[in-house]
């Protein structure tokens, strides 16, 4: 049905090399942008769910929180101005990503775009941790915002183009991993946060935001460009086969570069990344990935229960310590299961994983949704035994999150657009992904209180949707190099006949 990867075992060979250290610290230096993303994911769902900050910056959630009767379990933390707290950043991210990151990565080079990520997001965690009001809290969130929008925007891209082509999805994964990190460092920061009696460890949860920044803004200082990168800013060949020979440790580099220069050559014969890819047929099945991809994934409902796992469990009945202490349990697990994916997806492939992860997310997801319906109503709380399994079905989720759509929502964006498209593509992958988020972040808690557990059963058709789409019109695009990817196209069943004769003929060339 959809097309396998023939010819790929070709490529590798004209395309070697190996994983050299310099590689791999480069790789695991730029991959910080990964957890500074996954820090925010972490500490906003439990900053929400602390008593001192909502009794500062959200008292009408508060006092719902101690009224007790009268307020249904689903509805105690509905707030539009809590959730808007929590998407603002998502907002000024999406911004930052159309208007700003595509064309300044694409024109400057994937590390400065990375400097100024970690600068801004710096900066937002100075000015969210020292919050006075709850407009400067939010002021906070959309400097990170800024951050993650150039962030968002460098560091995948610099994965797929550094790493080796049989070793690009688990180099590419180490997006995710670097994220469930930086989300397992955030909920194990709001575990103690919680303790400090003195009513200030939200600030010690939201300034700490500043650590990771400082570590890819520095590591990003020391990092060098990608070979794809110094061709598009019109560096000389020979510069730039010095740094291919370092990166890959291996001399015969020639047919790798010449890959890199000819669609460098396309480009620069074209118009605007961003008008070349809404105008030509040739990049619609990368648009579809483009917009689809990071869409569907915030459609399985893995932000909403990232952002708000510890006011979930808040919900069925949890105090807020033993919350806090779940959700940690849970990103291990999820951060476990990531790590497996990094050496699973270049043997298996990307569609497999996709295809066995949404299985797994989907049967998750409708037994959470049965188990809430059933047992827990507007009042009361479910017993301590399906508080437990109810625990475990949501780590199951995020496990099958963990090693299929979360690690793969970014590698295979960022490896289907040829250079010429390739910074404007990733902007559009981002924006996709922050418009979404912004919708779930915005709307969960509102969906929470009016569907109840009806709402896991609407994400859990939203996962057939997208295991569908992945069956039926996603390439596997595993061990070819990265410059070679677009001629899948070409040879799709479904594809062939969007993108024309001339990518159908390459695609027959695989």
């Amino acid at each position: 049905m959809a097309v396998g990867f023939a010819g790929a075992g070709e490529d590798q060979r004209r395309h070697g090399g190996r994983v050299t250290a310099f590689a791999a610290l480069s790789c695991i230096t730029a991959a910080m942008g990964g957890a500074i993303f996954g820090y925010d994911i972490g500490t906003a769902g439990g900053v929400s769910s602390m008593e001192p900050f909502l009794r500062d910056f959200f008292p009408d959630v508060h006092r719902r929180m101690q009224a007790g009767a009268g307020v249904g379990n689903y509805c105690k933390f509905d707030s539009q101005l809590l959730t808007l707290f929590t998407s603002s950043l998502y907002v000024s991210g999406l911004l930052t990503a159309v208007l700003v990151a595509s064309w300044f990565t694409e024109r400057h080079g994937r590390r400065p775009s990375m400097i100024l990520g970690g600068l801004a997001y710096l900066g937002g965690a100075a000015v969210s941790g020292g919050a006075v009001n709850v407009y400067m809290a939010i002021l906070g969130r959309a400097l990170l915002g800024v951050g993650l929008g150039f962030a968002n925007q460098a560091v995948p891209l610099y994965l797929s183009e550094m790493a080796p082509a049989r070793y690009r999805g688990a180099f590419s994964n180490g997006f995710q991993f670097s994220l469930c990190l930086g989300a397992l460092a955030a909920t194990i920061v709001n575990y103690g946060a919680e303790k400090i009696k003195a009513g200030w460890g939200w600030r010690l949860s939201l300034g700490l935001a500043g650590l990771p920044a400082v570590l890819l803004t520095v590591g990003a200082i020391f990092l060098p460009e990608t070979p794809n990168s110094l061709i598009q800013q019109g560096k000389g060949l020979g510069e730039v086969k010095a740094l291919l020979q370092k990166i890959r440790g291996i001399d015969a580099v020639d047919e790798e570069l010449d890959d890199i220069a000819a669609a460098n050559a396309t480009g620069q014969a074209g118009d605007n990344g961003l008008r070349m890819i809404l105008s030509q047929r040739r990049y619609r099945p990368q648009l579809a990935m483009a917009i689809l991809i990071p869409s569907f994934t915030q459609l399985t409902g893995i932000n909403a229960i990232g952002f708000y796992a510890p006011v979930l469990l808040r919900t069925i009945g949890m105090s807020e310590s033993a919350a806090l202490l779940s959700t940690i349990v849970m990103v291990i697990v999820s951060s476990a299961s990531t790590f497996a994916s990094m050496l699973l997806v270049d043997r298996f492939g990307r569609r497999t994983l996709l295809i066995l992860g949404g299985v797994q997310m989907f049967l998750s997801e409708v037994l959470i949704g049965g188990i809430m319906a059933a047992k827990l109503g507007d009042e009361g709380q479910v017993s301590r035994t399906y508080a437990v399994v109810l625990i475990f079905l949501i780590g199951v989720y995020s496990t099958g999150f963990g090693w299929s759509w979360g690690p793969l929502s970014w590698l295979v964006p960022s490896e289907i657009f040829p250079l010429e498209v390739r910074s404007a593509g990733q902007s559009i992958t981002v924006a996709s992904g922050f418009v979404f988020t912004i919708l779930v972040a915005q709307y969960f808690l509102a969906m929470l209180c009016r569907l109840k557990a009806w709402l896991f059963f609407f994400f859990a058709g939203w996962i057939v949707v997208m295991t569908a789409f992945a069956y039926l019109f996603l390439p596997e695009t595993k061990g070819i190099p990265i410059e070679k990817i677009e001629n899948l196209w070409g040879k799709h069943w479904y594809w062939k006949r969007v993108v024309g004769v001339e990518e159908v003929r390459a695609g027959q060339k695989l």
